[in-house]
């Protein structure tokens, strides 16, 4: 029993290996190794090389030795083993998934996951009965709500180290820059990660402190993951965090807001209110007479300016907690 069952997971470790080899790039055994451990397949380094080495004897797969560490591929004229086959149902979701999600799922599974993407992108465009599901993409878009921009490069190695240190709780030390130009050295405790616009923000404690910060990624010049884990703070929830303004640059203090402004500009606050307990009253000289609970924030207060002379009487009165 026991030795068939070490030849079922010699053939499954095989088969997963076979689906992460890609074709137009090269792959080394430790960059498998780690698909592997983020899809929760332990298996030390040296078995991975052992199996690779007899995957190139029966497969077509190339392996560069020329220099260290080897790479691995198929050969342009092999075929590579698909994935379990997928719907064009299913094709479309993972290709959504893939453009949509590209920066807020970890870099580890995000790798993990390339066989499955490169599978979906294949069928949609090879599979006579995947027509429909490959125009949807063209038939949906996500609009912008202001001005677009152009997302602000991140750092080689950033985006991964910071993913891999939020998704194992290890600390993350970090060389950042603020907005001034002011360079500074921290271990900090990664503890969520948040896509705003086109840029993308680290939330987290700095050593030593119980406090949150937000660093914005394109600001970490470099960032190195720790072998030290930490136990995520009981106390800290994102959603909360988001909920009080933190990202808007509130400090989670709520008001009582209420502005007048001129019926057209203010139309669509009727169809999109500020808040559940938003009320509307239209007053006689044609404005809309506005007043919601809200988080006070410098995003609120860039938000009304937005609207410039058509808001007037704007005023806040906090609420006690």
């Amino acid at each position: 029993m026991t030795k068939r069952s070490d030849t079922v997971e010699a053939v499954l470790l095989a088969l997963e290996l076979l689906r992460r080899i890609p074709r137009q790039r090269k792959v080394t055994a430790k960059d498998l190794h780690v698909q592997l451990q983020a899809a929760g397949i332990a298996r030390n380094l040296r078995t991975i090389q052992r199996q690779l080495d007899m995957l190139c004897q029966h497969f077509d797969i190339e392996r560069d030795d020329r220099s260290k560490p080897y790479g691995y591929r198929w050969l342009q004229h092999g075929e590579p083993l698909a994935v379990a086959k997928l719907s064009p149902q299913e094709s479309l979701l993972l290709n959504l998934a893939e453009a949509q999600l590209k920066h807020l799922l970890p870099a580890q599974l995000t790798r993990a996951m390339n066989g499955f993407f490169a599978q979906a992108r294949r069928n949609l465009s090879h599979d006579q009965s995947a027509t429909l599901a490959r125009q949807w993409p063209d038939k949906v878009r996500v609009v912008a709500t202001s001005q677009p921009l152009l997302p602000p490069k991140l750092r080689a190695g950033v985006f991964d180290a910071v993913s891999e240190a939020l998704y194992e709780n290890r600390w993350l030390n970090v060389d950042y820059q603020n907005a001034s130009g002011k360079g500074s050295n921290a271990r900090i405790m990664p503890l969520g990660l948040a896509q705003q616009g086109e840029r993308l923000y680290l939330v987290c404690r700095f050593e030593g402190y119980d406090n949150e910060r937000s660093l914005a990624l394109h600001r970490i010049q470099s960032a190195k993951v720790s072998m030290a884990t930490f136990e995520r703070p009981r106390d800290f929830d994102l959603k909360r965090y988001d909920d009080d303004g933190r990202f808007g640059f509130g400090e989670g203090q709520r008001i009582k807001l209420s502005f007048t402004i001129d019926a057209n500009a203010g139309q669509h606050l009727t169809e999109s209110p500020l808040s559940q307990d938003q009320s509307v009253k239209m007053l006689r000289n044609g404005r809309l007479q506005i007043t919601a609970t809200v988080v006070n924030s410098a995003m609120l207060d860039r938000w009304l300016l937005g609207f410039g002379e058509t808001v007037r009487g704007v005023r806040k009165h906090a609420i006690e907690t």
